[in-house]
C-alpha cells in the first residue's frame, strides 16, 4: 500500500473550538441579521429565520447536500414577498450573522503548531468542513492564519456535498489527483468524519477531545485510530507508515 503523505482535516471540533455555549449567542447572530435587513426596510422576525434554518438542517442530515444558508434566506423573504432581494443585502444579513458567530470560534492551541509540523515534514494537508457559509469559514481560516499551511480550504457550501457523502471526499481528493489509500481524514465526527473517510477507502483518525456521541454511535462505527490531541498525529503517521513498510 501507499504511504499516507496527504492529510484532510475536519474544522469546528478539530481545529477550532467553540468558546461559550451556542444557545444565546445564536439568538444574538439571528438579531444581527433581522436588524441588517431592516436597514433595507426588510422586516423578518429572528425567530422564524431559526426555525427555517432547523428545517434545512434536518433536510441536510438526510441527504448530506448542502443548499447553504444564503438559499434559505433568499427563499424564506421570497415567500414572506421580498421576491428580488439584491444579492449585497442577503451577503450583509449574513455578514452580520457571522460577525457574531465568528467571535466565538478559537483556535485549538496545537492547531497552528502540527499544522506547520506537517508540512515541514512533506505532508500535504487540506480542510474539508461541513458548514453553510463559505465565506465564512474562509474568513476564519484567514483571521487563524491558518491558510499558509494548507493546500486548499474547501466547505460542503462551495461544494454541494457533505460530509459523510463520497462526493466530497472525492472533491478533497482531487485537489491533489491522490488516492484514497495515500490518504486520511482527522475529524472529531463519527458519523461525518470517519465513516465517511473508510466508506471513501481513506484512513480514518478520530480525534476525540471534542467528540459527542452516543453509545449506539462507537458500536456501529470503527475509527481506524483514535487520538486525544493533534501532536498525536506524528506517532499515529509514523505507526502507519511501519505497517505499510512490512
Amino acid at each position: 500500500m501507499s504511504l499516507i503523505r496527504y492529510l484532510i482535516f475536519d474544522l469546528g471540533g478539530t481545529l477550532m473550538r467553540a468558546r461559550d455555549d451556542w444557545g444565546p449567542l445564536l439568538d444574538k447572530a439571528d438579531a444581527a441579521l433581522a436588524r441588517s435587513l431592516a436597514q433595507n426596510d426588510i422586516a423578518l422576525d429572528a425567530k422564524v429565520f431559526r426555525a427555517r434554518l432547523h428545517q434545512y438542517y434536518e433536510q441536510r442530515d438526510k441527504d448530506f447536500q448542502e443548499t447553504t444558508y444564503h438559499f434559505v434566506l433568499r427563499e424564506l423573504l421570497k415567500e414572506l414577498g421580498h421576491v428580488e432581494v439584491a444579492e449585497s443585502v442577503l451577503r450583509s444579513a449574513l455578514d452580520a450573522l457571522y460577525s457574531v458567530t465568528q467571535k466565538n470560534w478559537e483556535l485549538e492551541s496545537d492547531a497552528a503548531e502540527t499544522l506547520a509540523k506537517l508540512k515541514s515534514e512533506g505532508y500535504r494537508t487540506g480542510i474539508f468542513s461541513n458548514a453553510g457559509d463559505d465565506r465564512d469559514v474562509q474568513e476564519l481560516i484567514d483571521g487563524f492564519g491558518l491558510r499558509v499551511h494548507l493546500d486548499f480550504v474547501l466547505t460542503s457550501a462551495a461544494c454541494f456535498y457533505r460530509k459523510p457523502h463520497p462526493r466530497a471526499f472525492e472533491i478533497a481528493l482531487a485537489q491533489w489527483n491522490a488516492t484514497p489509500d495515500e490518504a486520511a481524514m482527522i475529524g472529531d465526527s463519527l458519523e461525518a468524519d470517519i465513516l465517511g473517510a473508510g466508506r471513501a477507502g481513506m484512513t480514518s483518525i478520530w480525534i476525540t477531545r471534542r467528540a459527542r456521541f452516543k453509545d449506539e454511535d462507537i458500536r456501529r462505527i470503527k475509527p481506524d485510530f483514535s487520538i486525544r490531541k493533534l501532536p498525536e498525529l506524528f506517532p499515529t503517521l509514523e505507526r502507519i507508515a511501519l505497517s505499510r513498510e512490512k
